[in-house]
């Protein structure tokens, strides 16, 4: 061999062990526990062929208590850059099998790279946790490593789509840089994410609970919110994450992407004319609703799990990208309480961060009244929702089914909130408050002097719903632009959004606002 072969196989050696990761036997303990390894994931993630690593050979540089005798491949993570379905993408993947993924000062410096290089390049960012947590050998240098990542996810807020999958451990700090980003996927039975684990809880409150009930998928996704979609397994994760991509532009400079799903602009929806119950309260599934408008059915709902009683997600109707919140009568009658108006305020930033136009579908009888929601801060919660819908500046349009009533009208982007379109079907009902409540407050002394205040009462109830159960009124005012039939309603949605896809608004002068708490 010359010396110029002798160096193509280093390098082709080096290669072959980093690649090797922690090796077999560590490979072989990260597949039985149902997970793949970091590369399978960034394999199955990128179009075959187009991923291109970066930092392959980078080391860790610590010395304390034996670690410089310890060698890391890649340093715990693989980071680099490729194409998902035709689009450019970023990624890292942490690497179970390297000295539990730890993250130390280089491999937080390889992580920031490529998160710089999503920045300034405009593309999005993928990142696949999966760390036993701070190198504790690395110390402080570890613990700056975490703090750098936390500025660039703040720095990159906004300017680019930035998406978590927890696919093994995210414990103590870790967990605050995935909750910096946009989404945040979790791998049921495998993906973890806590401040303190199970151990540290029993030692200092005595409460015993297992890491699945403490930081488990389904937690995260039902309970507390962190995380707005559960995989069954890695490759549904990663399959998930693609699918979510397709929907989203690679910036905040791009329109998201206009696909041809070959569904009707002219297609008539029939079947919602007589969606809505004739009974007042009766209830009926929004998700149907959504699902005869939008292009053939398409609907990628996120946080499904959580706060049920409203419904965000994305869609296309002709093509383009909408984002799409909604009340659902099913749970809590659609209620807004402190949950959903959290889940819906981040939503439509998100939705603004990133060019998609809004559809708002209101179907809502007020805030949820009680004790837990008022000390709970609903006031300050729901004012959220309020701030969000007037601060944004997509395109903006607003669908009432049937109840939309007093301060929850309003928070579902009335036409006062700078909504471009409000329609109505023919059962909308746009009021201050419900019959039953108007009565109590309008007609209470009048309905206890009457003769018989039980007839009087529903009389008095029958005659508020016929006068004031309908969206004529708001219509006849300006707030309504068109009450519409519901078979119409893709039908004309298409046409309003077409109408304003050009869409330019600006916000005074400012450094930002102040969201509400």
């Amino acid at each position: 061999m010359g010396v110029v072969a002798d160096k193509l196989k280093e390098l082709r050696d080096r290669e072959a062990k980093v690649v090797g990761m922690g090796g077999a036997k560590a490979v072989a303990q990260q597949l039985e526990r149902g997970k793949m390894t970091a590369r399978e994931r960034l394999n199955h993630f990128f179009d075959p062929g187009s991923f291109r690593e970066l930092d392959m050979f980078m080391k860790h540089r610590g010395t304390l208590f034996g670690i410089d005798k310890v060698e890391i491949p890649a340093d715990g993570v693989v980071t680099g850059f490729g194409n998902v379905n035709g689009r450019q993408v970023f990624a890292f993947a942490q690497d179970f099998t390297s000295r539990a993924g730890s993250l130390g000062e280089m491999h937080a410096k390889k992580i920031c790279k490529v998160m710089d290089l999503s920045l300034r390049s405009g593309k999005p960012i993928v990142g696949f946790c999966d760390s036993g947590g701070a190198r504790i050998q690395e110390g402080v240098d570890a613990l700056s490593g975490y703090g750098q990542i936390f500025y660039r996810n703040a720095t990159a807020s906004g300017v680019v789509p930035q998406i978590s999958a927890i696919m093994g451990p995210c414990a103590g700090g870790a967990v605050y840089s995935p909750a910096m980003t946009d989404f945040v996927y979790m791998v049921k039975g495998t993906g973890l994410m806590f401040i303190t684990g199970p151990d540290v809880i029993k030692s200092v409150l005595g409460e015993v609970v297992t890491q699945e009930e403490l930081g488990g998928a389904m937690t995260h996704n039902s309970k507390s919110g962190v995380a707005q979609f559960a995989a069954e397994s890695d490759a549904d994760c990663i399959d998930q994450i693609k699918r979510l991509l397709s929907f989203l532009p690679e910036n905040n400079m791009d329109d998201p992407p206009c696909v041809d799903t070959g569904d009707d602009p002219n297609r008539l929806c029939p079947e919602l004319d007589t969606i809505i119950p004739d009974a007042t309260m009766g209830p009926y599934d929004m998700k149907g609703v959504i699902r005869s408008i939008v292009d053939n059915g398409d609907f990628l709902e996120v946080h499904s799990y959580f706060a049920q009683n409203i419904i965000v997600g994305y869609a296309r109707l002709d093509g383009k990208t909408i984002g799409i919140i909604a009340n659902q009568p099913q749970v809590l009658a659609g209620c807004l309480d402190i949950d959903s108006s959290d889940k819906a305020s981040r939503f439509i930033r998100t939705c603004d961060c990133f060019n998609v136009p809004i559809l708002t579908i209101a179907d809502v009888p007020g805030y949820l009244p009680g004790r837990q929601q008022e000390w709970g801060g609903i006031i300050r919660h729901g004012a959220k929702l309020l701030w969000c819908y007037s601060e944004a500046t997509v395109p903006k349009i607003t669908l009432t089914t049937r109840k939309d009533y007093g301060g929850s009208y309003l928070a579902m982007c009335s036409s006062d909130l700078r909504a471009d379109f409000n329609f109505a079907w023919p059962t909308a009902e746009i009021a201050v408050m419900g019959a039953e409540g108007a009565a109590n407050v309008i007609f209470r002394r009048e309905i206890q002097e009457s003769a018989d205040p039980v007839a009087r009462r529903k009389e008095v109830i029958d005659n508020y719903r016929k006068e004031l159960y309908n969206p004529y009124i708001a219509a006849s005012r300006g707030y309504i632009d068109g009450v519409i039939m519901p078979s119409e309603t893709r039908v004309r949605l298409i046409d309003a959004f077409r109408v304003i896809g050009n869409k330019r608004q600006a916000l005074p002068p400012k450094k930002h606002g102040n969201i509400p708490q």
